[in-house]
């Protein structure tokens, strides 16, 4: 069987802020859209996650922060820009810079061009996806966290009766007005969607800690602390902790007033799930119409399982933006750089590092077919 194998330099996988500030920085190092490197982007319309949050979502970080780089915001900053706002400027962003975007296009896997006892750091890979085999001496991986909603399992979460719900499948709260609903979740979602919820019905809010709030907004200073805790938390190979835990809580108007209305008061996390509400194991039980799970994201990287990337504590081993134990993989978008603020430098040392080490002699990057069997 003769399959047509694509040919570029770098593949990048996921079409958001880290697939596009990535493609930016390509682009600056000589790489030319389409012929040295594609992007591949499952959703069918550019605007990454954001285009799919929930209507009320407020970025967290400043502003002037939420830009990728090479274009400013043509909209004056009032106030925190909405998920909607954001997903419009990264589809204005991609159609500026005319990146080498393909979709739909859904990566499946990523696996080695070759036997595994010759595998090198200088064996391509092969990427699989549904639009075509493409083959590459790297690639960037920044496909974020959307895609893998996490939900804990719980006992009897089968046998809940009412209605379950993650955060990524939620829209607004008029839908849920009159309702019994527990918010499950300690970070920044769980506390914007109370804070909207609880104006239209009957909420409760359970956290697997105590909820800890700040009461000055993040400088500076501290967004720099924390990005570097965060990769050297990431280079260790652990599993990545939740923003909150660096970040803590920031009281907005909204949750303020969700304050005054006694809507901020936590129950820690309950034992098990009944056919009608929750229960703890000291015999507390509570009645619940709907449960919304705002217990965040895992990265989404099972594409990457035939690569053996992950460390034997769990996570993937940094080493700066690539895979310590496999410098063909870099990850954009992934630990230290999830974030609009931090993807900037991460996009650009793996454009950096990877033009560098880019061979003298080009691979043709005409599509070619190659007997595969």
């Amino acid at each position: 069987m003769t399959e047509t194998i694509h040919e570029v330099d770098v593949a990048v996988i996921g079409g958001g802020q880290a697939g596009l500030a990535s493609g930016y920085f390509l682009t600056k190092r000589g790489y030319r859209p389409h012929r040295d490197f594609v992007i591949f982007d499952r959703s069918p319309r550019p605007g990454g996650a954001w285009q799919h949050v929930w209507r009320s979502v407020r970025l967290i970080s400043p502003p002037h922060y939420t830009r990728l780089p090479g274009l400013p915001w043509e909209r004056p900053f009032h106030g925190p820009p909405s998920g909607d706002e954001v997903a419009d400027y990264l589809a204005h962003y991609e159609q500026h810079f005319q990146l080498p975007v393909l979709r739909p296009a859904t990566v499946h896997q990523v696996t080695n061009d070759g036997p595994d006892p010759t595998i090198t750091r200088t064996t391509p890979l092969l990427i699989t996806t549904d639009q075509g085999t493409w083959r590459a001496r790297a690639i960037i991986n920044a496909t974020g966290t959307w895609d893998a909603p996490f939900i804990p399992a719980v006992p009897g979460i089968g046998d809940f009766r009412g209605r379950q719900l993650h955060a990524a499948h939620y829209d607004t709260p008029h839908e849920f007005a009159g309702h019994r609903v527990i918010v499950v979740g300690g970070g920044h979602s769980a506390l914007q969607i109370l804070a909207e919820l609880s104006t239209v019905a009957d909420t409760l809010w359970v956290t697997r800690r105590p909820p800890e709030f700040r009461t000055t907004p993040l400088t500076e200073a501290e967004l720099v602390g924390i990005t570097r805790a965060v990769a050297a938390h990431a280079a260790s190979g652990r599993p990545l902790r939740s923003v909150v835990s660096y970040t803590k809580l920031i009281e907005t108007p909204e949750v303020a007033a969700a304050r005054e209305r006694g809507a901020l008061n936590p129950r820690p996390m309950f034992h098990r799930i009944t056919p009608h509400g929750v229960a703890w194991n000291d015999g507390t039980t509570e009645h619940a119409d709907t449960i919304l799970w705002a217990t965040g994201f895992r990265p989404v990287l099972a594409h990457l399982a035939p690569l053996r990337l992950r460390s034997p504590h769990g996570g993937i081993a940094l080493a700066d933006t690539h895979a310590a134990i496999d410098p063909r993989i870099h990850l954009v978008g992934y630990g230290p750089s999830a974030s609009m603020i931090s993807v900037h430098r991460a996009a650009a040392t793996a454009a950096r590092v990877l033009a560098a080490s880019r061979p003298n002699q080009r691979p043709n990057l005409n599509q070619t077919s190659t007997p595969r069997s």
